[in-house]
């Protein structure tokens, strides 16, 4: 049997754990909120590149389709120079 003192101690004892556990709980409570937020803001921030990469590639497009005009055009002037010379040559002698 416990005597009075030895209940007190013990009841002493599971105050302090109790307080103990409920700080660390608190504290756990702290750190997943806080991963939480981050989790959301990595989101937010992840959501704001792809836009931007989104855009980039679009630009990069429009630049593809620009330079395959400007091949185009090179490669027919390539082809009809000759032709333009020889015309040219010819207006000249006659």
């Amino acid at each position: 049997m416990q005597s009075a003192r030895g209940t007190e101690s013990v009841t002493g004892n599971g105050d302090a754990l109790r307080q103990a556990l409920e700080r660390e709980v608190e504290g756990e409570k702290m750190v997943t909120r806080h991963i939480l937020e981050q989790t959301r803001r990595n989101g937010d921030d992840l959501a704001a590149i792809k836009t931007r990469i989104d855009r980039v590639e679009g630009k990069v497009d429009d630049v593809g389709r620009e330079v395959g005009g400007v091949k185009h055009t090179l490669n027919s002037l390539v082809r009809d120079l000759p032709k333009i010379v020889a015309a040219a040559v010819r207006g000249r002698k006659g």
